[in-house]
């Protein structure tokens, strides 16, 4: 999640840069939810923005978050979290602990050896995202709006207010939180709490049982319910404010939300599957 949570901060810090329309205004949306911090606030958003608004001096500061801070705070996660890994190992498909059945010579019946096995699978995985993203990258750039929207192509004018200004594709779920919530603090801790109770989520989960195979029907419904509610939340958070479409986000918050705080009652009274006491096929 830290991982995750860096790279929206990068991605944003990146959108910023072009210095269109939409980066410029968008800046300036984002930046604006200091000031909803009581006291403190307004003084806060003039140190983030280097000023009383979104200027050069702002974009400098975005351009250094962007090419050297995150970057490197991401190379020192991606470190501590393989360290993290080579110590207590990979899960399994079973959810089941491998290191209470071993061989003679101590090492676990169904372990694998981190290479060639995860390094190969891994590989795959990163040949199938450059093939996809070099599709986007020379073919579709602009992904229909989504990806870059047609008022950045204008350079940027603190004059004149685009017509609908929405977030980039990957934020617009915690947007849609925010919009749906009347007023502005307490939006903003929505939105926040949006992403901050992904971080205890392991802490949340009181089943007895870890993999999904072997999960009862409450946790099941709860999973396709948040992935509803999390794809609506994402197009609403796209679109233009409307009476029914903020209903619908109020709707989806409320469900999002649900899926956290209710898992410790259902994972824990729900009828579970028994583990296999070996990893399955």
């Amino acid at each position: 999640m830290v991982i995750y949570f860096a790279l929206l901060v990068e991605a944003f810090t990146g959108y910023v840069l072009p210095w269109g329309q939409m980066s410029y205004w968008g800046a300036t949306v984002i930046s604006s939810f200091a000031s909803a911090i009581p006291y403190v606030g307004n003084l806060l958003l003039v140190w983030l923005r280097g000023g009383y608004s979104v200027s050069g001096v702002s974009l400098h500061r975005f351009f250094s978050l962007h090419v050297i801070a995150i970057p490197l705070m991401l190379v020192i996660f991606v470190f501590v979290h393989l360290v993290a890994l080579h110590q207590v190992g990979s899960n399994n498909p079973d959810g089941i602990e491998i290191k209470d059945k071993k061989n003679k010579e101590g090492i676990p019946l169904d372990g694998i050896p981190f290479h060639p096995y995860y390094t190969v699978k891994d590989l795959v995985g990163v040949v199938v995202f450059l093939f996809i993203f070099s599709m986007v990258v020379f073919f579709v750039p602009k992904m229909g709006g989504y990806f870059i929207e047609p008022d950045n192509f204008l350079p940027a004018n603190p004059m004149q207010t685009p017509a609908e200004i929405a977030p980039v594709w990957y934020m617009t779920p915690f947007y849609a939180m925010l919009r749906a919530i009347p007023n502005k603090f307490f939006g903003l801790v929505t939105m926040a709490a949006g992403i901050a109770i992904m971080f205890v989520l392991p802490w949340l989960d009181r089943s007895r049982v870890r993999s999904i195979r072997y999960k009862g029907v409450w946790s099941k419904i709860a999973i396709a319910v948040f992935v509803i509610s999390f794809i609506g939340l994402g197009y609403l958070g796209s679109e233009p404010v409307s009476t029914l479409k903020t209903l619908a986000a109020r709707l989806f918050t409320v469900t999002y939300f649900a899926f956290f705080l209710l898992m410790p009652i259902y994972s824990a009274f729900e009828k579970t599957k028994p583990l296999p006491e070996r990893v399955t096929e």
